[in-house]
């Protein structure tokens, strides 16, 4: 929700950057809005438009790149958790305990990243649980071995747990964005300028009006985009839980 507040936030500022550089129009003097000083205007509008275009076009790029990292790490954790889990019930009795929890704290997981909320999402990167990831790949290193196959067996499975600690990890790294909010003013900043040249050389009619109103729909949309994806566990736009539900039904 905190996204679609900023979105429409970024929408109000630049209609009123419009709507201002709109009554600035009526009081300038005749001379100032002749053709010249218009032509002028527009160069320089369109220089910030340009560098804007750019940046918002980049921005939207690296969000959309996170949100694929960021799914297809999960993607691969899953086939991870369904090796392992194979690994563990041809291992025997002996891993048959750790391998409920493993499910357990998997599905408990999904369950999480679910809710598409960030304060649930935030209980990923608990102490608890991540102390529970290390401890898992100890005990599985304590695995008693009674034959060559067994050994085999639980050192594959030591580094699946490592691989999948490593995955969890980088996914809570990327999970907060990579956005900087200084970036984002001046992005704000130069819509700001460029809406309120809009208002200052276009007449004030419905055509113009409506135009107006459908680009600042659209800048707003895109910094909505570049929030939501940027921030890839929760939110609106996230990650595809498909694959890791099935892993989670496949493993029960």
């Amino acid at each position: 929700m905190t996204h679609i507040f900023i979105a429409l936030g970024v929408f109000a500022l630049v209609s009123l950057c419009a709507l201002i550089g709109m009554a600035l129009r009526k009081i300038q003097p005749a001379r100032h809005l002749e053709k010249p000083s218009m032509n002028a205007v527009k160069m320089v509008t369109g220089l910030i438009a340009t560098l804007a275009a750019l940046v918002l076009g980049l921005l939207v790029s690296s969000s959309k790149s996170t949100l694929d990292t960021v799914n297809n790490e999960l993607v691969h954790n899953a086939i991870n958790f369904l090796q392992l889990d194979r690994m563990l019930q041809a291992y025997g009795p002996d891993a048959r305990a750790l391998r409920l929890e493993i499910i357990g704290d998997y599905a408990e997981v999904v369950d999480l990243l679910a809710t598409s909320r960030q304060d649930e999402t935030a209980l990923l990167a608990g102490q608890d649980r991540l102390h529970r990831l290390g401890d898992y790949q100890v005990r599985l290193m304590g695995l008693p071995v009674h034959s060559d196959a067994q050994r085999q067996i639980r050192d594959e499975a030591v580094k699946l747990q490592g691989a999948i600690v490593a995955t969890r990890w980088l996914v809570l790294m990327q999970r907060e964005g990579t956005l900087s909010a200084p970036l984002l003013v001046v992005l704000l900043l130069w819509l700001a300028v460029i809406f309120l040249a809009f208002g200052l050389t276009s007449p004030p009619n419905p055509v113009v009006i409506c135009g107006i109103v459908l680009c600042a729909l659209s800048a707003a949309g895109a910094v909505f985009l570049i929030l939501e994806m940027g921030q890839p566990l929760d939110g609106i736009i996230h990650i595809s839980l498909a694959p890791l539900q099935d892993a989670v039904a496949r493993l029960k």
